[in-house]
């Protein structure tokens, strides 16, 4: 199936497979202000780890701090087991609380489900005036001073913020960034960014940025990260998950609405506009959610689950591969430089690296029907570095001909995208740059 991936196990095939018979099952997340969205399934006792699954890549596509189990009792009592500070899945019950700031619980719910209740609001596309965007990766940072619609400076600086305790390293890198290109303009209006990890009301709630910063108030500051960057520059800053700018960035560029962005970088990160031009309210954080399904998948070593979307489609992806694809690295060389390294061989037209891109491809082709399942998106756009170059062609193209060969009926109406080179480096600070309002 997959050109180095033989085992490779597409997580929607399974969502499939009811086995005989099987029980109708609603599960409900409950998140912020109320927020509430349903999602129905057949499930069957006779293969439990789905619903497991299920309840997981939910928790991370659309988040909430409680869910409702409506279905057969021994459905509601493995999820509670699993989802418990002592199961299976408690990493993933713990970034809920962490993210939500509310103990998380799943519950049998009585009754119907709630009707939908969603957090809906427009988002960017402001570029009048003189504006700095930026976009926080895990290897590097981009920064662009955008004046009235137009990139008049645009720049890229590689920095290590994971393995950062003193949370004054991300402040620092951040300013001196900014301060170059404020030097661009003739003032600044307002400061847009787009950051890895969730972020809420300029809040930096959960992401590997901070991962190593102590906790307590270390952590607190590090978390007030882009409200310190907006009191030192008294101008208007807001800053959102960079899987939403990088829908964001597409609905721009293309003119379309309801579209899926994914930019493939450091890690994968995902967001959705959907039909009314609108973000959701939903989490988004893809790369934990389940892609892959065969028992041996690739461990992630944040979460400690196999199979999830940061292994998947990012640098990750790429290093994951080298082995199978038989091209030896230096152990001490970092993902940023692997990936260049596959990159350059690709350039030289070695088929071990296309075998790697098609490989990528392959999982790709085969996720987007199963962001199809959850998603009600035409458009999918595609950024980050392992999308760039000859590779990311090979990438591409392999997924469309998954789509047509396995999912006609995706093939026929999901339309992949892909900006031009530039716009893929740093698509998502012009973007971003855009977010904030000079209205009052």
């Amino acid at each position: 199936m997959s050109p180095l991936d033989p085992h490779f196990q597409p997580f929607v095939t399974h969502l499939n497979q009811h086995g005989n018979g099987g029980d109708p099952l609603a599960l409900t997340l409950i998140g912020e202000g109320g927020r509430a969205t349903t999602f129905h399934a057949t499930v069957s006792a006779e293969n439990p780890g789905r619903v497991v699954r299920l309840l997981k890549f939910l928790l991370w596509s659309r988040g909430g701090w409680k869910v409702e189990v409506r279905g057969p009792g021994w459905a509601a009592e493995l999820l509670a087991r699993e989802y418990s500070p002592s199961g299976a899945r408690s990493f993933d019950a713990a970034m809920m609380e962490t993210v939500y700031g509310h103990p998380f619980e799943v519950v049998v719910g009585g009754g119907a489900p709630p009707e939908a209740r969603t957090a809906t609001k427009a988002i960017g596309g402001h570029l009048d005036g003189y504006r700095i965007g930026f976009d926080l990766g895990a290897s590097d940072f981009k920064i662009a001073a955008v004046a009235e619609g137009e990139v008049i400076f645009s720049e890229e600086f590689p920095w290590d913020p994971k393995s950062q305790t003193n949370p004054e390293y991300h402040f620092d890198h951040l300013q001196s960034g900014l301060q170059l290109a404020a030097k661009k303009l003739p003032r600044l209006d307002a400061i847009g960014g787009s950051s890895a990890g969730v972020v809420v009301d300029n809040d930096l709630r959960v992401a590997s940025l901070i991962r190593s910063v102590p906790p307590g108030e270390p952590t607190r500051r590090a978390q007030q990260l882009f409200k310190r960057i907006g009191e030192a520059w008294g101008v208007p800053v807001e800053v959102a998950n960079d899987g939403d700018v990088t829908a964001l960035a597409g609905a721009m560029s293309l003119g379309v609405k309801g579209i899926l962005g994914i930019a493939m970088g450091s890690s994968e990160a995902a967001g959705f506009i959907d039909r009314e031009g609108c973000i959701t309210g939903w989490l988004n954080e893809l790369a934990f959610a389940p892609v892959d399904e065969q028992p041996e998948a690739a461990v992630d070593e944040w979460s400690g689950d196999r199979g999830v979307g940061a292994l998947y489609f990012s640098q990750q992806a790429t290093n994951k591969l080298l082995p199978a694809a038989g091209i030896s690295v230096p152990e001490e060389m970092g993902l940023p430089e692997r990936l260049k390294e596959v990159q350059r061989l690709m350039a030289d037209g070695d088929l071990r690296a296309a075998a790697i891109y098609g490989t990528v491809g392959t999982y790709l082709g085969h996720t987007i029907p199963l962001y199809a399942r959850f998603y009600d998106f035409d458009h999918v756009l595609l950024l980050g570095r392992v999308t760039t170059g000859r590779g990311g062609e090979i990438l591409i193209e392999r997924a469309r001909n998954i789509l047509a060969e396995h999912y006609p009926v995706e093939a026929s109406r999901i339309a992949l995208h892909v900006p031009d080179e530039k716009s893929r480096r740093v698509g998502q600070a012009v973007a971003a740059a855009s977010l904030p309002s000079l209205r009052p």
